[in-house]
């Protein structure tokens, strides 16, 4: 097991490196999304239209935030269960989605996906939404107004902590 600092911007030049079970304090830019979310994403991908961020790239972060408490950056914002997204993921990964941060498992057309694309799968601790609140620096909302603590918002990270649960080399922390 080895640990490791990366900037979002720079997964996929770690991604070689990284095994199940490695440790990873991110930083920098990543995007909320859940299960309606997703539903609109693509919807917008199928007809043709701009995503709300760049997906080549990207992180994506299973969270739906709680409401921010005056003098905060945001409030609880724990990881929710990946797998409502896998219908969604491996079309994503192969439109150039770099990584994705949740809990639980993937299903096989993920897994797969994840080594076709040399993408990376993080775990973030389950229901420590408070303590992973800590490492988000700023939170600014830029899609899906109307799904409330389901709409996309841009997070800046600072030393988030995270476990890789699924690698581009086939590693699956699940499957041991």
């Amino acid at each position: 097991m080895a640990v490791y600092n990366i900037k979002t911007e720079e997964i996929r030049q770690y991604a070689d490196r990284l095994r199940a079970g490695d440790i990873v304090k991110l930083s920098g830019t990543v995007y909320t999304a859940r299960d309606a979310a997703h539903k609109r994403i693509f919807e917008l991908i199928d007809k043709g239209e701009p995503l709300p961020f760049e997906l080549n790239g990207a992180c994506i972060y299973f969270a739906g935030p709680t409401p921010t408490p005056e003098g905060m950056v945001i409030g609880s914002c724990g990881p929710t269960t990946s797998g409502r997204m896998d219908p969604y993921s491996p079309r994503l990964l192969d439109m150039g989605l770099a990584a994705m941060v949740g809990k639980g498992q993937r299903n096989k057309a993920v897994c797969d996906a994840i080594v076709r694309n040399k993408a990376v799968y993080f775990c973030a601790i389950g229901g420590a939404g408070a303590l992973c609140a800590k490492s988000i620096v700023a939170c600014e909302e830029i899609a899906f107004r109307d799904l409330g603590c389901e709409s996309v918002k841009r997070l800046t990270l600072k030393d988030f902590s995270v476990v890789v649960a699924v690698d581009c080399n086939g590693g699956n922390l699940f499957e041991r």
